[in-house]
């Protein structure tokens, strides 16, 4: 984790995926890349893209690398990634060391023929299915999980009729969270694990069919959103049979678990998730704020970007004008500060800075989608109260966080977190607000649109068990 990660105090978004089968035979790398820039916010460690043609040897073209987009991609490394098929990811690392070898997609060799493959999530039996590959030979190239999954699959393909088949066998094997892109070389496959914890979309192009982490993603390559691959679900794409459902795998909505903070932070505001807007259910979270926790003030306001539409919400509920109290620096990066530089008590003054003339003399309603460690919270109520505000008050439009996460959020261990044996008015001292409260999570409910959700970081039951060992380390034996 960098220096910056940790004064964002925000939790980690865990990946994006994308991958496209284009019919037509028409090359589908700039498409992916377009498609992954609106993903960017799930992952900025590192990208990778990987093609093939679904025509004569159906050989792989890969690039992948540290960093953004667009420092990680030429137009030279796209012109070399010629292909009619293809897979791409970005990547946050939530498990597994952040390095090169580490970027996905992963690209496996095999007696079948070529794999790649692309993973959003975090397995809670990984370290020991890991072990058990490796006493059957298994050689691994990478600390991460998703290398589990592709060799799962490549040795379910050799005793299985298809390669739908045999990612249908490995699935079964393992247990969390998990969407997944796998191209093969005539197919385009995506999955989703039973509870739901990670989104997975459909869309069409044409003759090309696109799956994606986000369906803002659709909207940038031309594409139009076809529906979510559901919780358990396993399409593939194929140019004889078109796209072919498996829901054999599929659970009940009481027992799935999507990761309400898709809702509240990770996904972008113009994305849907399983038929909910996101942009409604942050306003939907603004407005309960309001009726449960009433205040009178002069100014609403987010902490830019992701608390803005909760922010409005409040403001459409309480009457209280809507303002912009922050105005945030568009090109500082998330690992714009680099371990072992001495600037951590300037971090967030560099992203943020006070807009004195919206805030000098009044009383501010400031919006905030979370607060995890509490390294930033008490700064943004200093920097307001510098700049003339008279009284701040902060709204959370999330419970408060009380246990980490396994499945793909870098929700980090119990001693970390800022409510972690502290009540709200213990908190609230240690920010300096002059009050705090947080989103019920009886209300959680609602703005998941009635879905299953996970809800364990906030009350410590997951719907699957958590791991006995900590998957969020490193696998160093």
């Amino acid at each position: 984790m960098t220096e910056m990660d940790i004064f964002n105090d925000k939790p980690g978004e865990e990946c994006g995926v994308m991958g496209i089968y284009d019919f037509s035979g028409n090359d589908v790398a700039s498409s992916i890349y377009y498609g992954l820039y609106s993903l960017q916010h799930r992952g900025q460690e590192s990208c990778g893209i990987a093609v093939s043609s679904t025509e004569g040897e159906c050989a792989v073209r890969s690039h992948k690398d540290m960093g953004l987009l667009s420092e990680a991609v030429s137009s030279e490394d796209l012109e070399k990634l010629t292909g009619n098929i293809g897979v791409g990811h970005v990547r946050y690392s939530t498990a597994g060391q952040s390095t090169r070898e580490n970027a996905q997609p992963l690209v496996l060799n095999y007696i079948k023929g070529t794999l790649a493959l692309g993973h959003n999530g975090n397995l809670v039996n990984a370290p020991e299915l890991r072990r058990k590959l490796a006493e059957t030979g298994a050689i691994f190239q990478t600390t991460i999980d998703s290398e589990v999954i592709a060799y799962l699959i490549a040795r379910s393909r050799l005793k299985t009729p298809s390669a739908e088949e045999a990612v249908k066998a490995a699935v079964q094997q393992i247990e969390g969270a998990y969407s997944l892109v796998v191209m093969s070389p005539r197919k385009l496959i995506g999955v989703r694990d039973p509870r739901g914890f990670r989104p997975l979309c459909l869309g069409r192009r044409g003759d090309a069919w696109i799956l994606s982490s986000e369906s803002c993603a659709f909207a940038t390559i031309g594409a139009e959103f076809v529906r979510d691959i559901e919780p358990g679900e396993i399409v593939t794409i194929s140019k004889e049979e078109g796209v072919r459902s498996d829901k054999s795998l599929c659970i009940d909505n009481s027992r799935q678990g999507r990761c309400v903070f898709e809702y509240i932070y990770f996904s972008r505001p113009d994305s849907y998730i399983d038929g909910m807007s996101v942009y409604s259910s942050r306003i939907m979270a603004g407005r309960y704020l309001a009726k449960d926790s009433p205040v009178s003030a002069d100014l609403v306001a987010g902490v830019p970007e992701s608390g803005n539409c909760a922010a409005y919400g409040f403001a459409l509920e309480s009457g209280i004008p809507y303002g912009q109290a922050f105005f945030k620096n568009s090109y500082v990066g998330r690992t714009f500060i680099k371990p072992g530089q001495k600037m951590r008590e300037n971090s967030v003054q560099v992203k943020l800075s006070a807009l004195k003339e919206a805030v000098n003399g009044k009383r501010v309603v400031i919006i905030d989608d979370s607060i995890v460690r509490g390294t930033t919270s008490d700064r943004i109520v200093r920097m307001l109260r510098e700049a003339g505000a008279t009284e701040v008050h902060m709204r959370v439009s999330s419970p408060p966080f009380l246990w980490p996460c396994y499945f793909g959020t870098d929700v980090p261990a119990r001693e970390q977190l800022l409510a972690y044996n502290r009540d709200t008015e213990e908190i609230r001292k240690v920010i300096g607000a002059d009050s705090l409260s947080y989103l019920s999570i009886d209300r959680l409910d609602a703005i998941a649109g009635g879905k299953g959700i996970c809800k364990g970081c906030f009350t410590g039951r997951y719907p699957v068990d958590p791991p006995s060992e900590d998957i969020r380390g490193e696998y160093i034996k």
